[in-house]
């Protein structure tokens, strides 16, 4: 059974309760617009057609499903074809950054209908950033599409992602780098309780592997790296999100490299993340690129990942700087192994792929997609 509920997942339908409504939903999701028959979907989940047949009964009542056609008959009965319905729900993602909010509106496809960015200082009182939050999401709730005179859409939760550490299964705060009186806070309930509606809480960089993952459909294992105001890692093994077992990996920024080197946010001394953001502030990309190819290689040799993605608006600001510069320590490294390197891309967008990532922690559990805690390993892609 999917363990996505009310308090974690966002969906209350009972139908989304179940794993194989999970199935079946997302295959109509992976079908988009041209549909896909009764047939199919039993063939594909390997259930018995009336047990799709009451399943998609179920979609169609809620209005998560509907008909898309028919296909040519070929001899027999014309087959109706179903579709999902991406404005049936929506899920909020927000990315609170030290410095700024960004909202985001994504429909059941996954497709952001809406976003809005806004100042903030992750260093004020909590009640002044819990009030800022909570206003994004009422607004960003208001842009849905919809006609006029029609009742609101139905919103299923809200996804957050900032800076780490943090627990995700409790939604509560750790010493968050940088601003350690935020140790302890209840995130989670606290914005539930002012937004009204069920709230999930990663690191922004877990939620943008997430949504990188479930974009890309692919099976590759990769790692998400995110320099923007702060430096950390998205790990993707094994089809899932890696969080740890007390969701904790991803640290990536506050690796040594340097013994003795300057201070750090986090308290300790010569860190990557610290290294390539002065190098960067004084203007010298191509040293802050090579620090954070050294840590990338590290990461590469320790895990074995195929792919590196770069994120974040410090890499938006100088792109092909830094794939560049991150590629070449990479490419230096596996020339003296002897080994095949491995790719760097980046993942565009600069800071919003954390911010629709966080809409998939509400989403990706709709459609059996990850474990709503970091337990399951639910595979975050399938072959068609």
């Amino acid at each position: 059974m999917n363990r996505s509920n009310s308090r974690s997942g966002g969906a209350n339908l009972p139908s989304l309760r179940h794993h194989n409504a999970s199935l079946v939903l997302d295959l109509l999701r992976v079908a988009g617009e041209q549909g896909i028959s009764r047939l199919e979907l039993a063939e594909r989940t390997g259930l018995t057609p009336q047990a799709v047949s009451k399943i998609t009964a179920r979609l169609r009542a809620e209005g998560l499903a509907a008909e898309a056609g028919r296909l040519a008959s070929t001899g027999g009965k014309p087959r109706t074809v179903l579709r999902l319905v991406p404005d049936a729900g929506y899920a909020v993602g927000l990315h609170l950054d030290r410095d700024e909010l960004t909202a985001v509106l994504a429909d059941l496809s996954g497709t952001t209908v809406a976003t809005r960015t806004v100042p903030l200082d992750l260093g004020a009182p909590a009640a002044e950033v819990l009030a800022t939050a909570a206003q994004a999401v009422r607004t960003v709730r208001t842009d849905a599409p919809r006609a006029p005179g029609a009742a609101a859409p139905q919103v299923f939760g809200v996804g957050v992602a900032l800076p780490g550490p943090l627990d995700h299964r409790g939604g509560v705060l750790h010493r968050v780098t940088g601003f350690p009186q935020w140790d302890g806070y209840p995130l989670r309930d606290a914005l539930a309780e002012h937004a009204g509606l069920p709230v999930v809480v990663d690191k922004d960089t877990n939620a943008a592997a997430l949504g990188l993952a479930l974009r890309e459909r692919a099976d590759a294992d990769f790692a998400y790296l995110h320099l923007g105001t702060g430096l950390g890692a998205g790990l993707v093994l094994g089809g899932a999100v890696h969080r740890g077992a007390r969701t904790g990996a991803g640290e990536f920024g506050h690796q040594t490299l340097q013994l003795d080197g300057p201070p750090c946010g986090c308290g300790g001394r010569g860190c990557v993340e610290a290294l390539c953001l002065a190098a960067d502030a004084r203007g010298d990309i191509t040293e802050a690129a090579r620090v954070l190819g050294a840590g990338a290689a590290n990461l590469v040799g320790l895990l074995d990942i195929d792919r590196v993605v770069l994120g974040g608006r410090t890499v938006a600001a100088h792109e092909d700087a830094y794939v560049s510069g991150v590629r070449a320590v990479i490419e230096e490294r596996a020339r003296r192994e002897g080994t095949t390197t491995v790719p760097v891309t980046v993942a565009g967008g600069g800071d919003r792929p954390v911010a629709e990532g966080a809409a998939q922690l509400i989403l990706a559990p709709l459609f059996g997609r990850a474990g709503e805690d970091g337990g399951e390993r639910a595979p975050l892609a399938r072959g068609r």
